[in-house]
């Protein structure tokens, strides 16, 4: 599947140029819409200052805990961790507390997303606050209210806004990604396990996950929601080509059964290609796994007639998967209106 190193020179090179020129695009959107940067400058500020009052009013922000360096696979691969804990006070009198112990969602952000204070002293990342990954966390909180929410921030954020994944997918700088099988001593399952057993770990919940075994590793109750989000949705398709050799490695299958629900928000990469998995070998895999697939686009993504090809592998991915027999449920939001950044984003409160 590799290729040859003039294959991959040339097309780091037209990658880059043009992952260049998205980004002039998106400040030069993000300049423009005066209205959305009020909004979203305005807001972080005023929850900057009611942080005090949080530990009072028991405001879901107090539930919100930032681990730094968290170590995935080995000690040279890290990422920062922003974890939401599950809201307990909401479960039903038929919902035990301990049920929410181990139910956990994983979110991979996109570009220009990074922690508030990053953000707030970037040009562009100030333009954009109210999708900082604290808020998305709070959003998916809301979501999800009987689960813990963890959100995995990038571990390189090229030029302050393009988000690179390298610890667990094979990236360019501007982090578009290079796809491969399976292997036990780099992917992203294995990274993504450790991560979260480490994270677990550092944030003192109980009956954390094992980096490593097999179903003597896996806590009672454990489950995973993995989201994917523009950029972050590369996670997801790397690790839909892992699966097949994933669930047939005995230290690694029982965490992989775990993974009840997939989803695809708005993918999206500065790359020519592989936005959406259209290996139908690799898609035959998913559809027979027996996870739950979503699918939830904006004609930001899927109705550019410049990227055509995003839309194309889109239909591709899920009329393949239907073939198959799988059933991903798919839909297209804010059809009716002009493709935009903001509703880009807001893919992720309308999921």
């Amino acid at each position: 599947m590799r290729r040859s190193a003039r294959q991959r020179l040339t097309n780091e090179s037209m990658l880059s140029a043009r992952a260049v020129a998205v980004g002039f695009s998106l400040i030069t959107v993000a300049q423009t819409m005066t209205s959305v940067a009020a909004t979203t400058s305005s807001e972080p500020r005023g929850l900057q200052a009611s942080a005090g009052r949080d530990a009072r009013t028991g405001s879901p922000r107090q539930r919100l805990q930032k681990l730094r360096a968290v170590p995935g696979y080995n000690p040279n691969r890290v990422n920062d961790l922003l974890l939401l804990r599950a809201d307990t006070d909401h479960l039903t009198a038929t919902q035990p507390k301990e049920s929410s112990n181990n139910r956990h969602v994983v979110f991979f952000h996109g570009d220009i997303q990074n922690f508030e204070e990053e953000m707030a002293v970037q040009p562009e990342g100030s333009q954009w606050l109210s999708w900082s990954l604290e808020q998305v966390a709070l959003t998916l909180g809301r979501r999800f209210p009987d689960r813990h929410v963890w959100v995995v921030r990038a571990s390189r954020m090229y030029l302050h806004k393009f988000s690179c994944y390298h610890n667990f997918v094979e990236s360019n700088m501007f982090g578009a990604p290079e796809h491969s099988p399976y292997s036990p001593d780099y992917g992203a399952f294995c990274h993504l396990r450790a991560l979260l057993s480490h994270g677990m770990e550092r944030a003192n919940l109980p009956n954390p996950l094992q980096t490593q075994g097999g179903a003597d590793g896996i806590p009672s109750g454990f489950s995973l929601t993995l989201v994917g989000f523009s950029k972050g949705c590369v996670v997801l398709n790397q690790m839909v080509y892992e699966l097949a050799g994933a669930r047939a490695d005995p230290q690694l299958s029982h965490f992989v059964r775990c993974i009840s629900d997939l989803y695809w928000l708005d993918g999206g990469h500065p790359g020519g290609s592989e936005t959406w998995v259209t290996d139908k070998q690799v898609l035959k895999g998913l559809a027979s796994s027996g996870v739950s697939i979503h699918a939830h686009v904006t004609p930001y993504e899927v109705c550019d007639p410049m990227r055509a090809w995003v839309g194309r592998e889109y239909g591709h991915f899920i009329k393949t998967l239907e073939e198959f027999g799988a059933c991903p449920s798919k839909e297209l939001h804010f059809e009716d209106e002009p493709p935009s950044i903001e509703n880009h984003f807001r893919v992720i409160q309308e999921f």
